[in-house]
């Protein structure tokens, strides 16, 4: 048998929607085809304007043996505490990605994460939604 997690907070899937729409709305001014900073700079501004709050660019260490590592790892955009969002702008995802997005609630304790692919003609086909 599976093991069984608690349900996401509905604090948590609120603050999902509202990233989604944010997102939404910078691809639909902006199209697939710039670099990564560029829309993760656009979706912190379209955050701000809805009132969210959030961290960029998180550095996140590591606890190893019982000390505490600066790893190099880096959370693109750290929502309301509880939503991880990881910015892309690649031809596809890839296995990596979504890895990559599956080490960080571990490390925070925050269980849902958001992979966000750009460089897609319809926003909705680059959403992969993450629950750990």
């Amino acid at each position: 048998m599976g093991q069984q997690f608690d349900p996401i907070p509905d604090r948590a899937n609120q603050v999902a929607k509202e990233v989604v729409d944010a997102a939404i709305a910078v691809h639909r001014a902006l199209g697939p085809g710039l670099i990564e900073s560029v829309y993760r700079v656009c979706l912190c501004h379209e955050l701000s304007k809805r009132g969210l709050a959030f961290r960029h660019e998180l550095d996140l260490p590591v606890v190893h043996d019982g000390v505490r590592l600066e790893s190099g790892l880096r959370i693109d955009i750290l929502v309301d505490e509880c939503v991880i969002v990881e910015t892309k702008a690649v031809e596809k995802l890839h296995p990596v990605h979504e890895a990559q997005i599956l080490t960080y609630p571990k490390l925070t304790g925050c269980r849902l994460g958001l992979l966000i692919n750009f460089n897609v003609p319809l926003l909705k086909d680059g959403i992969k939604r993450i629950v750990h």
